[in-house]
């Protein structure tokens, strides 16, 4: 089994970071959390995904479903990896990997308790240019590096129309 470096965790987490950057909004709104998340539940439908979607700004919720399949579970994961991104304004892959690159888990990192707080793939912030992270994009189902990989090819999708 091939091992990984510092130095290939550190690429990582700097593909990561860049990949925040890049996928940021001119503005967003309740229409845009729809659209967004409209998108994503297509998406899990046309691969059979059992996927909980949240779209929120700051406490507001402006997008949820639960496809078929998806359980309670689901959205006690989307509350904790939200938790994550809110707090340390990353995607929770990102805090994964940050993390696993620490050598700590979550609680000993942030003296944070993990059942509040999951750094697993699948939380992602919403950033409008100019002004920061201001929600989060979050998917809970499929596995973690996939529940990733969905937000960041819709809105990569969504981000070069506008």
């Amino acid at each position: 089994m091939p091992t990984t470096t510092t130095s290939d965790n550190q690429t990582r987490l700097d593909t990561l970071i860049a990949e925040e950057n890049q996928l940021q909004f001119l503005y967003f709104n309740q229409q845009i959390a729809w659209d967004i998340g409209s998108e994503l539940r297509a998406n899990a439908i046309e691969k059979h995904a059992k996927v909980a979607i949240n779209i929120s700004v700051g406490e507001q919720c402006l997008f949820h479903c639960a496809l078929d399949g998806a359980t309670l579970d689901n959205q006690e994961w989307v509350r904790r990896k939200s938790n994550v991104t809110k707090r340390f304004q990353r995607s929770s892959w990102y805090m994964k990997h940050h993390l696993e690159m620490k050598g700590k888990n979550i609680e000993q990192a942030s003296f944070i308790n993990e059942k509040d707080y999951s750094p697993f793939g699948g939380c992602f912030p919403i950033r409008v240019k100019n002004t920061g992270m201001i929600g989060t994009i979050t998917v809970s189902g499929l596995p973690q590096h996939e529940d990733h990989q969905l937000i960041v090819d819709v809105l990569s999708q969504y981000l070069k129309k506008e």
